[in-house]
């Protein structure tokens, strides 16, 4: 989706170069003017982004965004500037595509203000950008678990659409399943956009579902034996009883 940036070039543009999620890599972060479009946008959170990490939300290049399997992803997000911001940083969650080739995130306000030393975010927030360092860190929803929201799209039987919601760790959900509770025929679903997946061969009754995960060239499933109800209902979210809290080893070379 396009996007409404804060352009303020008083600092120079530095480009990451490497896409190892574990590396630290460089870049200028602008500030998102609009802040109700970052939990609207690419990846389809909606009203349910602004509880994520404090509202400290991010949009986030094509390499990032992986085509909606990097939507949920956590980063450490440290401004350069000594002057302005303190040594600690925030952490961010990818809710939204950010296509300006000018920078690698672009930061809600509070992801902004919050990098800034004490009494300094006023004027951080007025400049509308930093140099930050950055890299990706497990995320950690203090023992909240997976949970799965029906989208209002969803028609019983015959259509399911799902969005997955406070996925921890570090890896990525690449392929989704789903049958009866106490069935084998599994169906799968396919990544509608973002991190909403969809399926048209809705299985009858309560519903458990089986995730690929990965980050590189490690892979492992994760069962959620019993997750929607047969009564299921749109706009609800449900627990799925699990939780991912792997950090999955990544197929690329040494960080520079």
């Amino acid at each position: 989706m396009a996007i409404f940036l804060y352009f303020l070039f008083t600092l120079p543009v530095i480009a990451s170069t490497n896409a190892c999620d574990r590396c630290l890599h460089q870049t200028k972060a602008l500030l998102f003017s609009n802040a109700s479009a970052l939990s609207y946008g690419a990846c389809g959170y909606g009203s349910s982004a602004p509880s994520f990490y404090n509202g400290h939300l991010a949009a986030a290049v094509p390499n990032i965004y992986k085509f909606g399997s990097g939507c949920g992803a956590c980063f450490q997000v440290r401004c350069m500037d000594a002057k302005l911001c303190s040594k600690v940083g925030t952490q961010v969650i990818v809710t939204d595509l950010n296509s300006n080739t000018q920078t690698d995130l672009v930061l809600s306000s509070r992801a902004l203000m919050a990098m800034a030393n004490k009494g300094m975010e006023q004027k951080l927030l007025k400049l509308g950008a930093a140099n930050v360092e950055y890299k990706r860190v497990p995320c950690d929803y203090k023992g909240k678990n997976l949970a799965l929201r029906v989208e209002e799209s969803s028609r019983k039987p015959h259509y399911l659409a799902i969005k997955f919601l406070f996925q921890g760790g570090q890896t990525e959900i690449v392929s989704v399943d789903v049958a009866q509770v106490g069935l084998s025929n599994w169906g799968f679903l396919s990544r509608k956009s973002g991190a909403i997946w969809e399926t048209s061969r809705v299985p009858a009754g309560a519903l458990q579902f089986r995730l690929a995960v990965t980050s590189g060239y490690d892979r492992k499933a994760i069962w959620a034996k019993s997750v929607l109800p047969a009564d299921w209902n749109v706009g609800v979210v449900y627990d799925s009883g699990v939780q991912i809290d792997d950090v999955a080893e990544e197929g690329c070379g040494r960080c520079d």
